[in-house]
Parts: C-alpha cells; sequence; structure tokens
C-alpha cells in the first residue's frame, strides 16, 4: 500500500521538472544565441576595422598624432653656356601661424594687428585666421629679409607682453628670380605661385629643376597639442638640379637689341624673330621674340594692351586678359608658323643640284610672269630678267626661273626632299608648344608646284627653316636643335648631356659646298640687300611674303608682309646660321632685303667679332672697321701724342697744360681707324662742347667728312663698304656732346628699288 501511494508522487514531482526543465534549455539557447550574434557582430565589426578600413584608420591615426610639416625644395638655377645666372631660386620665408595656441582674444588682436601691419594684410583676414583651432595656419609667402625680422621682433613682443609664445612661426622658402629681366623671356619662361614651371625651359625640365621638398614629423595629442616628451624627425629637402643652356647671354643680348630697334625702325606690328643656331651641332646660340615680357612680373601686360582690355565690356576683359597673356608668352620662333618665301629658294636650288637637274650652264628665260590656265604669277622685276644661268637666277631671285626650277625636280621628287628637309614634323627642340606647318598632301597641282618653287602657299616653323638652312651650310646634316647642352645636380656633377644628333643626310657634302659658293656670291654682287658684312665671307637669301587672306587666328592682319632673311657665315667654313624674319613691317619699307637684310648686318657685325670668328678684310673695308681707344690719362702730352699715333689714331690737344687729365674717346671705346682723340691738358678746357649734326641720308664718305668738321668720331655699323646709306644715329642731331665724342652710325642700302627678294 504505500508503494501504491508513492507511485503518484513520484509523478508529480517529474510533471513539476519538465517545465522548469524547458525554460531554463531555453533560456540556455537564447544566451547561446545571443553571445554567438554579439561576439559576431563584435569580431565581424573588428575583421571589417581591421581588413577593409584598417589602413584608412591607421592614417588617421597618425595624422591625429603626428604634426607633419613640408620644407619647401630649393628649385634648380638656370644658366647660359658660359655659366651665366638666367633663373634662380633667392632665400625668402613664409610666415605661419598656431592659433590652437592662443589664450585669449586680447592676444589674438595683438597679433592681427602686428601681422597685417607689417605684411601689409587686411586686418580682419588675419584675424579671422587666428580663431581657427589649427597649428598651421600660413598668413603669407614669400616675404622678405626685412619683413621676417619684424615679424620675429613682433614674435618677441607677444611673449614678452601678452604671454602668447609660440604662435608664429617663420619657415623657409625659396623665390624665382631672374637677373635680366626680360632676356629670352620666351626661352626661359617662369614658374607659378608654388614654384612649378609654368613655360619655357622652366616648363619643360620642371622635373629635373623642382627637387625633393623635405618634412618634419613632431608628435601631438589628440587635442594638437605638445606631447609630453620630445619627439621630431626630419627628413632633408633636396634641391633642384641646375639646367645649363646652349644660349650665349651676350649673343642673346646682342640679337635682342638690333631686333628692338629693328621692331622700331620699320613698324612692325605683329613681333619678329631671330634664332642663332650652331650649323655643325645644332645648339641654339640666341633665340629671340621681340615683344617678350618681364620674367620677374610676368602677369604685367604693357599699357597699350591693359587700356585695350578696359575698354571692353566687363564681362569680356578676363577672356581678352588671358588671351593677352597667352600671346605675350608664346615663343613664336617654334609656335607660329608663316611662309617662308624667297628664303625658301635655298632649298629648292639645293634639290635641283643634288638630282642634277641643273648646272652653271643651265638657263632659265624671264618674261616678268608665267601663265597656268587662268593663274598669272608675276616676277618682282615686271619687265623680267630675260635669259639667265643658274647662278643668276638665284642672285636675281626669279620666280618665273625657279618655277622652272622646280619642274624640272618634278613633284614627285620635291615633296620628298621638303619632307628629308624636315618641314612635315617637328623638329624636337627641347622647347614646349612646337608645332608644324601645313603643306600639300596628295592633291598638288602644277599651279601648287610653281608657286611653292619660290616659298609661298605653304607654311613651315621659323625653327624648322634655320635647321633646314643649317643643312644647306654643314654638308647636307639635319641636325636636331637643341637649348639645354647639360644638368647638373646641387654639387655640380653632371646628370646629363645632350649632344649634336644627325637625324639624316639630306644633300651631299658637294651640293653644299656649292650652294654656300652661290650663295656667298649672291651676297657679295647684292651686297647691303643680300646680307652682305665687311670683313666675312656671308651666305644668304632674302625672303618676303605676301600675307593674303589669312586664316589663322593667331594673326589679325591681312594682305600684309614677312619680311626675313636666312644666312650663314663664314662661307667658306660655316659657323653659324641666322634667320631673321618681321611679322607685318607697316612702315614705307616692307622687302626682305629693305627690313630684315640691315638688322642681319647689325647683328652679325658685332656677333662675329665676339665669337672670335676670323676676319678678312678687303683694302676698301679697312678704314670702316673699329679700333680701340688706349689709355693716355696721366701721361705726358708728348708721350701720349706719341702713343697715339703709334695705335692708328690722329690727335687733338684741348687746354695748356703739359700732362693729359681726361680723354674723349674714353678708354677702350670703339672708333673707326683714324680717328681723333681729343686730349684735355686742364680743366677749363673739359667744359667745351658742339652740337651733333644731321648724319642719316648720306654715304659713309660724306659721314666722315661732316663729322670730322664737327670733331666728332663715328663708329659705322651695317653696309657700309657696299655703297650703303646711313638710316641711323644713335645720338639725336642738335644733342650737346664733349669734342671727340663716338656716334655709332647704321648704314642700310642706297636704293629702295634695289632688292632680290
Amino acid at each position: 500500500m504505500e508503494n501504491q501511494k508513492n507511485t503518484p508522487i513520484k509523478s508529480k514531482k517529474r510533471a513539476e521538472k519538465g517545465p522548469n526543465q524547458r525554460l531554463r534549455q531555453r533560456t540556455a539557447i537564447l544566451i547561446v544565441l545571443i553571445l554567438i550574434i554579439g561576439f559576431g557582430a563584435a569580431i565581424g565589426r573588428l575583421g571589417y576595422l581591421t581588413l577593409v578600413q584598417g589602413n584608412e584608420l591607421q592614417e588617421k591615426a597618425v595624422n591625429q598624432q603626428l604634426k607633419d610639416t613640408t620644407i619647401r625644395a630649393k628649385r634648380g638655377t638656370i644658366y647660359d653656356k658660359n655659366g651665366k645666372v638666367l633663373a634662380e631660386s633667392a632665400s625668402v620665408w613664409q610666415v605661419v601661424l598656431a592659433p590652437a595656441n592662443f589664450k585669449n582674444d586680447e592676444q589674438r588682436v595683438a597679433a592681427a594687428r602686428g601681422l597685417s601691419e607689417i605684411l601689409e594684410l587686411d586686418y580682419d583676414n588675419v584675424y579671422e585666421k587666428t580663431k581657427q583651432n589649427s597649428y598651421y595656419v600660413v598668413v603669407k609667402r614669400k616675404i622678405e629679409v626685412e619683413a621676417r625680422d619684424k615679424v620675429l621682433e613682433l614674435s618677441e613682443q607677444l611673449s614678452k607682453e601678452y604671454n602668447c609664445g609660440n604662435v608664429i612661426q617663420i619657415l623657409d622658402d625659396y623665390k624665382r628670380y631672374y637677373p635680366q629681366n626680360d632676356l629670352a623671356s620666351c626661352v626661359i619662361g617662369f614658374t607659378g605661385s608654388d614654384e612649378q614651371g609654368l613655360e619655357g625651359i622652366e616648363y619643360q625640365y620642371d622635373s629635373y629643376l623642382s627637387g625633393t621638398p623635405g618634412r618634419i614629423v613632431s608628435a601631438k595629442t589628440s587635442l594638437g597639442t605638445d606631447m609630453p616628451f620630445q619627439y621630431e624627425q626630419s627628413v632633408d629637402s633636396e634641391d633642384g638640379n641646375n639646367v645649363y643652356l646652349t644660349i650665349d647671354e651676350t649673343a642673346q643680348s646682342i640679337c635682342e637689341k638690333y631686333m628692338k630697334q629693328g621692331i622700331q625702325d620699320y613698324n612692325v606690328l605683329n613681333r619678329g624673330v631671330c634664332i642663332a643656331m650652331d650649323v655643325n651641332t645644332g645648339e641654339i646660340i640666341a633665340m629671340v621674340t621681340v615683344g617678350g615680357y618681364d620674367l620677374n612680373n610676368p602677369y604685367e601686360l604693357s599699357e597699350a594692351d591693359q587700356k585695350e582690355i578696359e575698354a571692353l565690356p566687363e564681362d569680356e576683359r578676363s577672356q581678352a586678359e588671358s588671351e593677352k597673356l597667352a600671346a605675350m608668352w608664346r615663343n613664336k620662333a617654334v609656335t607660329d608658323t608663316y611662309s617662308p618665301g624667297s628664303v625658301f629658294k635655298i632649298c629648292v636650288a639645293s634639290m635641283a643640284l643634288e638630282e642634277n637637274k641643273v648646272n652653271d650652264k643651265s638657263t632659265f628665260s624671264c618674261t616678268g610672269s608665267m601663265t597656268f590656265g587662268k593663274d598669272i604669277i608675276h616676277c618682282h622685276l615686271h619687265s623680267g630678267h630675260g635669259t639667265q644661268n643658274f647662278v643668276q637666277a638665284i642672285c636675281n631671285s626669279c620666280n618665273p626661273a625657279f618655277i622652272q626650277i622646280g619642274q624640272l625636280v618634278g613633284m614627285n621628287k620635291f615633296c620628298q626632299y621638303y619632307e628629308s628637309f624636315g618641314f612635315r614634323e617637328k623638329t624636337g627642340i627641347d622647347l614646349p608648344g612646337e608645332t608644324t606647318g601645313k603643306f600639300w598632301d596628295n592633291d598638288m597641282s602644277e599651279v601648287d608646284l610653281a608657286v611653292a618653287s619660290f616659298g609661298q602657299n605653304f607654311t613651315i616653323t621659323p625653327i624648322q627653316m634655320i635647321t633646314a638652312c643649317a643643312a644647306v651650310a654643314n654638308g647636307g646634316e639635319i641636325l636636331q636643335p637643341y637649348v639645354v647642352s647639360k644638368i647638373t645636380d646641387s654639387e655640380g656633377n653632371v646628370v646629363k648631356t645632350f649632344e649634336k644628333n644627325v637625324k639624316r643626310q639630306v644633300i651631299s657634302k658637294e651640293t653644299s659646298d656649292r650652294m654656300n659658293e652661290i650663295l656667298a656670291y649672291n651676297t657679295e654682287t647684292a651686297g647691303a640687300t643680300a646680307g652682305y658684312v665687311a670683313g666675312y665671307k656671308v651666305a644668304g637669301k632674302t625672303g618676303t611674303t605676301e600675307k593674303v587672306d589669312v586664316k589663322d587666328p593667331i594673326s589679325v592682319f591681312s594682305e600684309d608682309y614677312i619680311a626675313s632673311f636666312c644666312g650663314y657665315a663664314p662661307a667658306d667654313d660655316p659657323q653659324i646660321a641666322m634667320l631673321v624674319f618681321f611679322d607685318t613691317p607697316s612702315g614705307s619699307a616692307y622687302y626682305g632685303s629693305q627690313v630684315a637684310s640691315p638688322v642681319f648686318i647689325n647683328i652679325m657685325s658685332e656677333l662675329l667679332p665676339y665669337l672670335e670668328i676670323k676676319t678678312d678684310y678687303k683694302e676698301s673695308e679697312l678704314q670702316y672697321v673699329d679700333a680701340t681707344a688706349g689709355n693716355y690719362i696721366g701721361l705726358s702730352l708728348d708721350k701720349a701724342k706719341e702713343q697715339i699715333k703709334n695705335d692708328g689714331f690722329e690727335v687733338t690737344v684741348k687746354g695748356t697744360g703739359d700732362k693729359v687729365i681726361s680723354q674723349i674717346p674714353s678708354v677702350s671705346s670703339k672708333l673707326a681707324n683714324g680717328g681723333t682723340i681729343v686730349l684735355y691738358t686742364d680743366e677749363d678746357s673739359r667744359e667745351q662742347t658742339v652740337t651733333v649734326p644731321n648724319l642719316v641720308g648720306l654715304s659713309a664718305t660724306q659721314v666722315n667728312s661732316v663729322a670730322s668738321s664737327y670733331g666728332l668720331n663715328i663708329s659705322f655699323k651695317g653696309a657700309v663698304s657696299s655703297g650703303g646709306l646711313s638710316t641711323r644715329q644713335d645720338i639725336a642731331e642738335g644733342t650737346s656732346v664733349s669734342p671727340g665724342s663716338v656716334i655709332t652710325v647704321t648704314f642700310s642700302s642706297s636704293s629702295d628699288n634695289s632688292f632680290n627678294d
């Protein structure tokens, strides 16, 4: 009975335990699920942060903990071929604020007031910078020594009077500086505010010049304040490499001087170009685009351009300013195209000789024009040259004769030589913006060949023309022109060199030698109109291109001319080739023989002696050659007279003393052989003056006679011995000068009608 009574009781206990057990099981399962989901989410998030965002978070942590300051690298220097500085980076400084270090507004006001006064900045703008929660805010870059010293004084004052030290920092910086201002501006180029090259060599060789910036890394707290321990690491900046140009500063100055004079004399509207090239290497000795700009102020337009922009509606001014600046910066020698005109006859004559289509006995007939269907092509001599041989055709620059020469060469060969001379491709010169011209593809007609034979209706660049001319001179080699000779590091070690690069042989040496003889004969017989330079054998050719219906947006002129001259010297051993051209001369003269040839003569007359190229004067030229005045000051009168006679000069004595106290011309002055040295022996005699007469429009003999009668000396320039007339004097008529003063007189062609373009 007892067993029977106990059995139900056990069953009841089991029944009571069943629901509790299930509850506990469910609770356990729920807890396990929560743990799995919770830890899984945490592990997933941790994996995401580690694997996906790890690099980003690490970078943010480093940025939060470290202060990174950039140290500017010094940009490399640009030198001319002789080591003269053309562009350099001078030390300047930048002012940086740490506004998070200010404790109150009184400190901010004092700092803002002081900095705005010293740096000539707006006070409100500077004050706003003092309120930023930062430790690095640039206030002003590129300040000079005087401003730097005043800022340092202000920093000390703030520390003493306002108890706020470490709020102003002075960091090293650099400013690009161009000692020669506008010399070779379109070649050198300039940099922007960040010292990045924007034009010219500065742009082309920016990767070499720019260098590598350094860094200063220091530790800071999450709030940006200094750590309780000292931590700082620095990586020094690496200065940029130095670039040495093939440009010769003195040669460049000579070319720029006479090109600027030519622009003024002939009222040239659309700038001018001069390129001087070593025909044996391809080095560019000088490259001038007249109407350049001040490299130290590259965004400053001329007054005329500024007035033109101000006259426009306000919404058009910004675009007009951009266009004016782009035009001012453009290097016309490599970026602009033009029709070469008769200068191109150098290449056509070379083609014909090379293909044995002509010789010295070949004859050509000129009646003054040639007809092609409805088209009539005229010679510059409308009456015609009659029958002429090959050499005469070149000297006469006869268009009908060259049409016939082009026909002998033939269309296919003509196009092949055009390409071989390099006119269909860029020369590869190491300057930015080089372009190529336009020529016929496969649609060249008989008329096209005719006009192309004397350099019309197609376009090339000036650098292509001088490269082709150099090939005619140097034995037939097409060279790659270049303006950088070497690159060195900051220690002077050579990083890279640039040397002669022969691209191909376009004509034989025999053809080249014969062309040198013919072109030298052309210059000798034509004289001033064809680049004749006393004391040197010069080979060359003039060119006059008519600009009709110009569609090129770069030019705004139509029915105007380009006057050019291309030549080289010495003709019997060519060294230097030069192209001179003026775009749109608007004065009374526009032919190449009238405009470009005299400028070529003036440049070469000064450039060739500078380059120490040997002279070979004729007897008739010696009287016009300059000599150098010696130093006679301090000598006794008798001794000075003796020495002057030995130097080849005449002497005039002023005063009653027996010792020379001064002389005119001064020591080392240039004056014509046989000129007069005036010696002064007392103070009273030095007060005497004479009035400069008019010396323009006269022959050399007349100029000498008039100057002598006034007690003045002459320095002859240009086409003197070839019968030229004086066209300019450097000291104006009516000016009072001392007796014996030297007047430089320039001579050009004696006849406006004696041109062979």
